[in-house]
């Protein structure tokens, strides 16, 4: 499909620049088959049923953006996907002042050698020391917010608590799954109250999910590839959630990318470790959830072409339609959506 059939206006003014505090009190507006209401998050439990099943990523942020000097030149590195201990891949600005073999100091101690450069612009950074790299970004590093926050206000001590979920525990993220910041334990008892199970997974988020589609066409655009993990017992419990009539509700696409991932064509989901680059548009025959709880993203990106893959486009440039006039806020702090197919509302 042409890529920008997937283009809409946005007003500036609708980017959230701090999420919603508390983080239950964020909107919701509800797409159901081709019907919409707008609610609340703290609402969530009336709009599922009881058997429904909620999966969560707990992947980690880390402050994975670094500024540095390669002699005079000031280098900019944002990682975001882990090599082995030492080497990480990382988006560099200025990267026409860095050469294969030099070094960048980060301060406080914390220096990468550019030890190669990818076909994509991107290089492979090794650390020095021995210490993993993770305890070397406590030091030196600074939470990578999207660029559209980022480009409109200085990151600060705040971030490190706002862009991390309650489920974070494994490191390896350099952007949050965004869907599950609205969540808090009130809400979550609330859901379980109600009879809704909710499980984790873990798909290390990469930079790359930031990047803009430069292609025309959406078949010659390349996704970059993201490490997950789905233990053999979660996919046995969502595989019993589904057998018994219950429905596997994504939160973020984070988690439903990783999910689709591991399904087999029958739909059964699958212990699965390792790389994913799966780009759904619309056209995909999902496999493995019956819908999605997500915030609102950007104009021509994977992911407003995932959520018209779910929902079709024309109910998606509907929703947002109604969202932007609504006044909902969009992107990582903004309010979310609740996405249900027809043949799952």
């Amino acid at each position: 499909m042409r890529v920008d059939a997937f283009d809409f206006e946005l007003p500036g003014e609708r980017i959230a620049l701090r999420p919603a505090r508390p983080r239950d009190a964020a909107r919701m507006l509800v797409v159901a088959g081709n019907d919409m209401a707008d609610a609340g998050v703290a609402e969530l439990p009336k709009w599922l049923r009881p058997g429904d099943c909620l999966v969560f990523n707990d992947t980690r942020v880390i402050p994975a953006q670094l500024e540095g000097r390669r002699g005079e030149a000031k280098i900019g590195a944002t990682l975001h996907k882990r090599i082995d201990l030492r080497r990480w891949q990382a988006f560099v600005r200025n990267a026409k002042r860095l050469r294969v073999g030099e070094t960048i100091d980060f301060g406080a101690g914390v220096a990468a050698i550019a030890e190669d450069r990818l076909p994509d612009g991107s290089f492979i950074l090794a650390f020095g020391g021995d210490k993993p790299v993770e305890v070397l970004l406590e030091r030196a590093g600074t939470m990578p917010l999207p660029p559209y926050i980022a480009g409109k206000r200085a990151t600060d001590e705040e971030d490190r608590a706002d862009y991390q979920t309650m489920f974070a525990r494994e490191d390896g993220a350099v952007a949050a799954p965004t869907a599950a910041l609205h969540f808090t334990p009130r809400l979550l008892d609330a859901l379980a109250a109600a009879g809704v199970a909710s499980e984790t997974l873990t798909l290390h988020v990469g930079a790359g999910t930031f990047l803009p589609v430069k292609a025309d066409d959406t078949e010659d655009h390349v996704m970059h590839a993201e490490w997950g993990r789905i233990e053999a017992d979660t996919a046995e419990r969502l595989n019993a959630v589904r057998a018994a009539g219950g429905r596997v509700i994504a939160v973020g696409t984070t988690s439903l990318r990783l999910l689709e991932s591991a399904a087999s064509a029958d739909g059964t989901i699958e212990p699965f470790a390792g790389d994913t680059s799966i780009f759904i548009t619309p056209g995909y025959r999902f496999r493995a959830i019956d819908g999605l709880m997500t915030n609102f993203h950007l104009p021509r990106s994977t992911l407003f072409m995932l959520v018209s893959a779910l929902m079709g486009l024309e109910t998606m440039q509907a929703a947002y339609a109604h969202a932007i006039a609504g006044g909902y806020r969009f992107y990582s702090y903004g309010d979310a959506s609740l996405l249900l197919p027809e043949r799952s509302a």
